[in-house]
């Protein structure tokens, strides 16, 4: 079965927006500045958690592999565990604790955001070839209102390798704003198997692509 690609967009614009959304990152992002290491990469500073302290080698592994498609990804330094609450597959109130054990690709998207469309069926693609007892795309919508809307839009695009994620009073995008992590959507988080931040991106990318597969298996470790 042919599934619709959104808006018809070439890949190579997805490319194009999500390089927009890396500059744009590093100008407006409260969090993002430049380490004085002189090779010009940036990172998302945030307080101190000894939580996440085994971390911090995985963030440097990982962002490594920040460029080409995913090269938006901004690294966490330090990492630390982020609380974040929306509703299940079956309405049941969820946080990010709950895939404690899973390294988690965390997206917040919305129908009415035309980038966000067009990247949905790469992170079904995604999930599709990488998820499973260790791995996990969680794209979270946050349309106001009800299912009706986005639940048309998953089954019109046959997104059908997505769990059913969802945070109608966008208080998620919210707690995200205030951490200085999402000015827009989409937005994309990558935490590890203990809920730690390792990178984050605002704006959309090929997540089935080469580059964003060789982030994740970074992230993924051993």
């Amino acid at each position: 079965m042919t599934t619709k690609r959104p808006f018809g967009l070439p890949s190579v614009r997805l490319i194009l927006f999500a390089a927009v959304a890396g500059i744009i990152a590093g100008a407006v992002a409260v969090y993002v500045t430049n380490v004085g290491s002189g090779n010009g990469e940036d990172v998302l500073l945030a307080q101190p958690s000894g939580a996440c302290e085994g971390a911090v080698e995985k963030v440097k592994s990982v962002s490594k592999f920040s460029k080409g498609q995913v090269a938006a990804m901004v690294a966490a330094q330090p990492p630390r565990p982020l609380a974040l609450s929306f509703k299940g597959p079956e309405g049941q109130d969820l946080k990010t604790a709950d895939f404690a054990g899973k390294t988690v690709l965390l997206n917040l998207w919305a129908t009415w955001c035309g980038p966000c469309r067009e990247e949905m069926p790469a992170l079904n693609v995604l999930q599709k070839e990488m998820g499973g007892s260790d791995f996990e795309v969680v794209a979270v919508n946050i349309d106001t209102g009800t299912d009706e809307k986005p639940k048309a839009f998953l089954a019109e695009y046959g997104i059908d390798k997505l769990g059913y994620y969802r945070d109608s009073s966008m208080g998620v995008f919210n707690s995200l704003k205030k951490e200085g992590l999402a000015f827009g959507l989409p937005v994309t988080l990558v935490m590890d198997k203990k809920g730690c931040l390792i990178s984050a991106m605002n704006g959309p990318a090929a997540w089935d692509s080469p580059d964003a597969k060789a982030l994740i298996t970074a992230a993924k470790g051993s």
